[in-house]
């Protein structure tokens, strides 16, 4: 009797993963970012094309900008970029079916700057 709890117990988590997993993936797909500076004196915008693929941020675009970070099942986003010198910025927010919206902050060439960020699905 013991072995069938400890069984299906395990069976539980294991379809826990695959429903989390399944749900992260309904953001899988091409994102279009337009990252906008609001206060600060970095540039005014910024347009990045990233893929999320299991719930990872991925960016394949210029040499020199690393874009990483994560979408959960639920939408919520974490994500840095980080560029030449001491360029950086982190922002979080929400994405939706076919766009998101969120808050970053960062520091550009010369200091730090806030904005938010606009995503629509491609």
């Amino acid at each position: 009797m013991r072995r069938i709890a400890v069984w299906i117990g395990w069976l539980a988590v294991a379809l826990g993963l695959a429903a989390s997993a399944a749900a992260a993936a309904s953001h899988d797909g091409n994102w279009s970012v337009l990252v906008i500076t609001e206060k600060g004196e970095c540039d005014r915008a910024y347009r990045y094309e990233v893929t999320v693929a299991d719930g990872r941020v991925n960016f394949a675009g210029q040499p020199g900008i690393s874009v990483a970070g994560t979408v959960a099942a639920n939408g919520a986003v974490k994500v840095s970029i980080i560029g030449g010198g001491s360029q950086s910025a982190h922002g979080i927010g929400r994405l939706a079916t076919d766009n998101g919206t969120g808050t970053w902050h960062g520091a550009g060439r010369t200091g730090a700057c806030t904005g938010r960020w606009e995503a629509s699905r491609r």
